[in-house]
């Protein structure tokens, strides 16, 4: 905790001088952000770094493996999919961005040859990585990195699930984008979405 509070001190003496005036505007009239990010928890991926965002301009949803549900009539506590409603519907973002990342954890442990746990949140969760791991071509030379590639477009697809996303897309544009951040080099890629080809970001 001494760290944390640490850094808020220099928060407040360097940085909230600075953004003083913005967070006013954004407590007087409420946030605006046109993009949505789905993006992993992993400490080292943070959109906000990536991106150079200030506060207000980016609505992120992270958990493990940068996942999205398909869409289900089942009540129950869906969090992501409660975050993507909003987003949607009530902050009417024009983007929905999914945010892979190489070395990911959550990938990683889909790829493990070990059983079920049926009492694991973990388990249940990664098991949204199946579909991916099921496109991999038999013998694959770097399936961890196939996987976060294709996990990035089976979590787009899940979306497309979604009535009010579908809908979305369908009546005022909202478009649905895929990319890969590498964490040692810094690179991003873009799902090119006519090619299904992940191309750098220059």
């Amino acid at each position: 905790m001494e760290h944390l509070i640490e850094g808020y001190r220099i928060y407040r003496q360097r940085r909230w001088p600075e953004l003083r005036a913005l967070h006013k505007d954004l407590a007087e009239h409420g946030q605006a952000p046109k993009t949505l990010i789905i993006a992993c928890a992993d400490s080292r991926v943070d959109p906000a770094t990536i991106f150079n965002a200030k506060p207000g301009e980016l609505f992120v949803v992270r958990n493990v493996a940068n996942l999205a549900p398909p869409f289900e009539d089942a009540t129950g506590r869906h969090g992501v999919s409660a975050a993507i409603e909003f987003a949607v519907l009530q902050l009417k973002v024009e983007t929905i961005l999914v945010l892979g990342h190489a070395q990911c954890g959550g990938v990683v442990a889909a790829l493990q040859d070990r059983p079920h746990d049926p009492h694991s949140f973990l388990d249940t969760w990664i098991g949204l990585l199946d579909t991916a791991k099921s496109r991999l071509p038999p013998g694959c030379a770097n399936p961890t990195t196939a996987l976060e590639y294709e996990s990035i477009r089976v979590t787009l697809e899940n979306l497309a699930t979604f009535p009010f996303v579908a809908a979305a897309v369908r009546e005022r544009g909202l478009k649905l984008v895929g990319m890969r951040y590498g964490v040692a080099d810094g690179g991003l890629e873009l799902l090119n979405p006519a090619t299904g080809a992940f191309e750098p970001v220059v």
